[in-house]
């Protein structure tokens, strides 16, 4: 059985070894996230504070830092919930093998909210100047509640069938906000919630909104679940939490509320107002900027006895969050060929800060009898692809056809890029989208929440052999150097500071591409990454891929040697040409304050808290 509250899960991570408790005051602003950060980056344990500066209220982080310790947490229910998505991808399954999914109907019965009466959740009443003030980087706008579950129901259908519990950022002090009476409320008009407040807004109705923080650590899982249209999180939570979720009533005429929650911000979302929020130091790496949304007026903040509040700190990736991404393929994975027929499998790479970079398996099954296979099939899946709810924002599709090698990992990324590399024809496997929506976090496109996309698309026999060094008399043109090879066929470019002229493009860059030709020694590298730091971005794979395709706007940043338009379609007849120099529109990418780093590093010495951890 599941944990009941957050409390149950901490005093057992506590009473297992999982969690050190740092008996110390601790700052929420910088300080607690810099110790996460870097307690997640060693694979520590969670980690209990307290005492937290200016709040009466410990704070936990950490908890899902390891996959090891998320599989502890969720171990006698992740089988389960397993078998009820493998019987959604083969329900005739249950039928050929019945005692092996035996668990499924005692979960089922787990998937119905339950309404009570009374709640630890009601015991008392605080205000949001009280609660901790987690800030997490130095430019940070204000304090945000970094775990919210945010709470809503669609005002044409009012109830928990038609919820939608979704992890959107909450703001709770800084900026223009009323102290105690406003916080910011930052999604994306995809989401669930913005289906809800269109609905409101069409009504001429304040939307009602609950922030949930804490409770059951299955709620927290559940708000960042992407689950299908008619399935509530609150089921899924009840599923994954094993027991189903305690809904009280707010006797003051709110929305329900779990009853096992930590804390709840009870609010009403006004049609028309919106607010500056932000910056907030995001996952992909940088400062999103500051920019007008909905604002929660808040009307109370209920919080339990024990209330222990859960934050975590958000960055360049790898963060905690990659531990909820890993999660959420190992549930959802096989359901993949059944809403996206002929893929096999899709991996949204959380180095290149998750949305920027799709990589996919399919089927290459068109004109079985051709004798060279070409992507046919796979642009079609691609399209498909890009047309699901999150992965939708991707920049850059990468897809190949199992056919080629049915033992291609879609996890090992320096494998399945030599798969590429190998394969791709830059004449005709280059298929872009242009003005359309990207991730509104991402700042490499034309304009808040709009770039382009590529879909890379190669199927077909090995064409080439990738080169693993610099090779020997590569002359490069005036205001570029140290080239460096980052992995095997793509070679890394120091360039100049970059310049944007009248024709919308970078003069520099292009007499780079102009200055090559197909029989120069760096046409045997199929792909060449212009950068500001070429030692930096070859230093790892994960440097490569965070500085490429973050920092990247497909139709405006690629370019190549040989490069052609013929009807419209774009390519290349030598090597493609990335351009990843941050330019002067990006956000500034996510610095530690070196004084905040000391007093980590203090923790970490002997005599320590988190001596021999860090």
């Amino acid at each position: 059985m599941g944990y009941r509250s957050l409390t149950d899960c901490v005093e057992d991570l506590k009473r297992t070894g999982q969690l050190v408790v740092i008996d110390r005051e601790v700052d929420p602003r910088l300080e607690a996230a810099a110790i996460q950060r870097r307690v997640y980056e060693a694979g520590g344990p969670a980690l209990l504070f307290p005492r937290v500066k200016g709040t009466a209220f410990p704070m936990v982080g950490n908890l899902f830092g390891t996959m090891d310790r998320t599989h502890y947490i969720f171990r006698d229910t992740l089988e389960a919930v397993r078998h009820l998505v493998e019987l959604k991808v083969k329900p005739p399954a249950a039928l050929a093998r019945p005692w092996h999914y035996r668990d499924v109907p005692f979960t089922a019965l787990h998937l119905l909210p339950q309404k009570v009466r009374r709640g630890p959740i009601l015991a008392h009443k605080t205000t949001l100047s009280r609660l901790p003030q987690v800030v997490s980087w130095p430019d940070d706008g204000g304090a945000f509640v970094t775990l919210p579950q945010v709470y809503t129901e669609d005002p044409d259908h009012p109830g928990l069938a038609k919820s939608n519990l979704g992890m959107y950022r909450v703001q709770i002090s800084g900026n223009h906000y009323e102290a105690d009476r406003e916080s910011g409320l930052h999604y994306q008009l995809h989401r669930g919630i913005g289906v809800h407040h269109s609905a409101a807004i069409r009504r001429g109705v304040p939307l009602r909104a609950t922030v949930f923080v804490g409770g059951p650590p299955a709620m927290s899982v559940a708000a960042v679940m992407p689950l299908p249209e008619g399935l509530p999180e609150l089921s899924f939570a009840g599923a994954l939490g094993g027991r189903r979720v305690r809904m009280v009533v707010d006797p003051q005429g709110g929305l329900p509320i779990p009853a096992e929650a930590d804390f709840a911000i009870v609010g009403r979302i006004d049609p028309d107002l919106r607010k500056p929020e932000g910056p907030f130091g995001d996952h992909l790496g940088y400062y999103a900027k500051t920019h007008d949304f909905p604002v929660l007026k808040v009307e109370r903040v209920y919080h339990r006895p024990d209330a222990i509040w859960p934050f975590t700190s958000v960055g360049r990736p790898p963060q905690e969050d990659t531990s909820f991404g890993e999660l959420i393929h190992e549930l959802t994975g096989p359901l993949v060929p059944t809403v996206l027929p002929g893929i096999h499998a899709v991996h949204a790479v959380d180095a290149a800060g998750v949305h920027p970079l799709l990589l996919a398996i399919g089927s290459e099954r068109y004109v079985p009898y051709a004798e060279v296979r070409r992507p046919q099939e796979l642009l079609t899946s691609a399209n498909a692809i890009l047309g699901q709810g999150q992965m939708s924002l991707a920049k850059y599709l990468m897809i190949v056809a199992r056919e080629d090698k049915p033992d291609l990992d879609i996890h090992d990324i320096p494998g399945f890029l030599r798969h590429v590399l190998e394969r791709v024809d830059w004449t005709t496997d280059l298929h872009f989208q242009t003005r359309t929506t990207i991730d509104t976090l991402d700042y490499s496109g034309h304009g808040f929440n709009q770039g382009s996309k590529v879909v890379i698309a190669a199927a077909g026999p090995k064409r080439r052999s990738l080169p693993t060094e610099v090779p020997s008399g590569l002359q490069l043109p005036d205001g570029f150097g140290d080239p460096r090879v980052a992995l095997p066929g793509i070679l890394t470019v120091r360039g100049p500071g970059y310049r944007l002229d009248e024709s919308g493009s970078d003069p520099a860059l292009r007499a780079f591409c102009r200055s090559f030709h197909e029989a120069d020694p760096i046409a045997t590298f199929p792909m060449v990454v212009v950068v500001d730091d070429s030692e930096f971005a070859a230093r790892s794979g994960r440097n490569f891929l965070w500085v490429t395709f973050t920092r990247s706007n497909p139709a405006a940043d690629i370019d190549g040697v040989g490069a052609f338009c013929h009807q419209k379609h774009w390519g290349c007849n030598g090597p493609l040409v990335i351009d990843a120099r941050i330019k002067p529109h990006h956000a500034p990418p996510l610095v530690d304050d070196p004084e905040i780093e000391r007093r980590v590093d203090s923790l970490g010495a002997p005599g320590g808290p988190l001596h021999g951890i860090i």
